[in-house]
C-alpha cells in the first residue's frame, strides 16, 4: 500500500476535479480511493484521483469506508454528504463539510482576518471589494467566454455593461451590510431576467423549492460554488464562521461570502443554457466543472481571500 506520506499534492487552487456520487461504495483499496458500483452481473471500481481533487459530494446510497476517509484526509478533499443531485448539504440548511484536520495550515490569513474583522467598517470595505471583485470577474466572464456568447449572452451589450456600471456605483455608495445585501438581491434577479431574455429560454421564477431544471440547476450548481468556496477557506485556514456579508451569527455564512465571487459569472448562465437543450444533470455539472477550469475560478477565489485576509487590516478606506 503507498504511504500516505508519499502521496503527491497538487495546489488546491490549481486541482481540477470535483465529484458528486451516488448509489455506491468509496472505499480504499491497494492505495487508492475507489467507488464501487453494483450491476447486474459485476461489480465495477472506478479510480477517484484524490491528488487532483478538491471535493466529493455523497449523495443518495453511498457509503464510505474508515480506510477511504483516512486517505482522503491524507490529500486534504473536502468531503459533504448531500442530498440526490448535489443539493442540499445535509445537516438542515447549513453549510456542512467534513474536512481534514491538520495543524499545520497557515496562520497568517487568519490573523490577517481577525484584525480587521471587529472593525465594522473594515468589514463592510470587505465586504464592498468581494461585490465589486464579483462584478469584475462576471464581466470579463461574460465578455470573453466563447460558448455562453455563442448562445446569445453578448457581455459586451450596452444593457449589460449599463447594469454593471450602476450596481458598481451603488456598491460603493452602500452604508450598511444590509443595503449591500439588498444590492445583490437586486442584480441578481436582473440577471436572471438578462440571461433568459438573452438565450430566449422564456419566463423564469427563482424559487428554490421547484423542481423545474433551470431552478434545479441553479442549486445544484451553487453548491459546487460552495465547495470551491469552503476550500479555498479550509486551505487558508480561516473558519467559515467570520463573514462579511451574509451574517455574523449565521453558521457558515463567509462560505456564501466567497461562492458568490464566482456563481453568477459560471453557474448563472450555463444553468439557463442547460435548461434550454434539456441537458441531463450530469451534463450541465461537467460544463460546470469545466467552466470552474477555463475561468480560473478557484485560482480567483484565493486571490480575492488571500488580498483581503493581509491586507484589508491595513486600510484607510473611509466609507461615504
Amino acid at each position: 500500500m503507498e504511504q500516505l506520506s508519499n502521496l503527491k499534492h497538487i495546489l488546491h487552487s490549481k486541482r481540477a476535479n470535483l465529484y458528486y456520487i451516488e448509489h455506491c461504495r468509496v472505499m480504499q483499496k491497494d492505495g487508492r480511493v475507489l467507488y464501487l458500483t453494483e450491476a447486474k452481473k459485476e461489480n465495477q471500481y472506478w479510480n477517484i484521483p484524490i491528488a487532483n481533487t478538491t471535493v466529493i459530494l455523497l449523495g443518495t446510497g453511498t457509503s464510505i469506508t474508515q480506510a477511504a476517509m483516512r486517505m482522503l484526509a491524507s490529500a486534504g478533499v473536502l468531503v459533504g454528504f448531500c442530498g440526490g443531485g448535489g443539493t442540499p448539504l445535509l445537516m438542515a440548511n447549513e453549510i456542512e463539510w467534513l474536512m481534514p484536520q491538520s495543524e499545520y495550515r497557515p496562520t497568517e490569513y487568519m490573523q490577517g482576518w481577525m484584525q480587521f474583522w471587529f472593525d465594522d467598517n473594515k468589514r463592510l470595505s470587505a465586504a464592498k471589494k468581494f461585490q465589486l471583485s464579483r462584478l469584475l470577474y462576471l464581466n470579463n466572464v461574460w465578455r470573453k467566454d466563447r460558448d455562453i456568447n455563442m448562445e446569445g449572452l453578448d457581455g459586451n451589450s450596452d444593457s449589460i455593461q449599463a447594469l454593471l456600471k450602476t450596481t458598481e456605483q451603488e456598491i460603493l455608495n452602500a452604508q450598511k451590510v444590509s443595503k449591500l445585501l439588498a444590492i445583490e438581491a437586486d442584480l441578481t434577479k436582473r440577471l436572471y431576467k438578462t440571461v433568459a431574455n438573452s438565450i430566449d429560454y422564456g419566463a423564469f421564477r427563482r424559487d428554490r423549492e421547484a423542481t423545474d431544471k433551470a431552478n434545479a440547476f441553479l442549486n445544484h450548481g451553487n453548491y459546487l460554488a460552495y465547495g470551491l468556496a469552503a476550500t479555498t477557506l479550509w486551505v487558508l485556514g480561516i473558519p467559515h464562521g467570520f463573514a462579511v456579508m451574509h451574517g455574523k451569527t449565521r453558521r457558515g455564512a463567509l462560505v456564501f461570502d466567497i461562492a458568490d465571487l464566482i456563481k453568477d459569472a459560471i453557474i448563472l448562465p450555463w444553468a439557463f443554457i442547460s435548461a434550454k437543450e434539456n441537458a441531463k444533470e450530469q451534463e450541465f455539472r461537467q460544463q460546470c466543472l469545466q467552466a470552474f477550469t477555463d475561468q480560473k475560478a478557484l485560482d480567483f477565489m484565493f486571490d480575492q481571500v488571500k488580498e483581503v485576509a493581509l491586507n484589508q487590516h491595513k486600510s484607510e478606506d473611509v466609507l461615504p
